[in-house]
């Protein structure tokens, strides 16, 4: 079996207090995301879940990192959010259309969905079938009512994978039915905050290494921006897998 690869980076890149602790003192703000490239092969693209970017905005993001590097999609809250997933194919598709811009540098889009919306198991077959069929989706529930096997039998059917994340002291179930892992760590503590023990990384490193074996990729992303120390975990975990 063909070993899977694994993109280990953060959620965003673009963090005023970054700035000295992560990124040299004296580097331009339009040096960063070069600079974020050089350092991991994937970011999080999270401005688009609050803007939805132009076709240019995705080239221009494109161009700015070397071969090989990933761009993970949070797609806008329109469809989350204000939606609720009752959105048409077109409107999809021109999201989709925009994204697909970065060409070679896209990965995963993750849809995450609001927090105290019960589980709706139409809306979301619907939403799935008329996802276009290039590429990898992802869907993050923020309401515990979806952990319920009737949804993760429909996320195997569309090959759509499961978020595993924590928040604020909430683990997620850890779902296995995508052909690929999509893991957001967003904090050992408060929401976006602390940084992660050596225990705690290790045992993700651990699942990392198990999930690789079988043959699936592996997108990881760290959330927790206070005082860069999404950047700190990413190069620990980096460093325990030895890539």
């Amino acid at each position: 079996m063909k070993k899977g690869n694994v993109f280990i980076g953060t959620s965003g890149w673009k963090y005023a207090h970054w700035e000295s602790l992560f990124y040299p003192p004296k580097l331009k703000k339009k040096d960063q995301l070069s600079y974020f490239a050089s350092r991991f092969r994937t970011v999080e693209l999270n401005n688009s879940f609050y803007r939805q970017p132009k076709p240019e905005n995705f080239l221009d993001w494109g161009q700015q990192v070397p071969a090989g590097f990933i761009y993970a999609v949070k797609a806008n809250r329109y469809f989350t959010h204000l939606k609720k997933l009752k959105v048409s194919k077109r409107e999809l598709g021109i999201f989709m259309d925009a994204a697909a811009n970065l060409g070679d540098h896209l990965g995963p889009v993750l849809f995450q969905l609001p927090p105290r919306w019960k589980v709706n198991l139409e809306r979301l077959e619907n939403f799935l079938n008329i996802l276009p069929n290039f590429g990898r989706y992802v869907i993050e529930f923020r309401d515990q009512s979806w952990y319920i096997d009737e949804v993760y039998v429909l996320l195997e059917k569309y090959n759509c994978a499961f978020c595993i994340y924590d928040l604020g002291g909430h683990q997620s179930p850890i779902i296995e039915r995508a052909d690929f892992l999509y893991i957001r760590l967003h904090g050992p503590g408060e929401k976006y905050q602390g940084s992660y023990d050596g225990s705690i990384l290790e045992t993700w490193a651990g699942k990392v290494r198990d999930w690789l074996v079988a043959g699936k990729d592996v997108y990881l992303y760290f959330d927790n921006d206070q005082s860069a120390f999404a950047t700190e975990n990413a190069d620990s975990i980096i460093e325990m897998l030895k890539i």
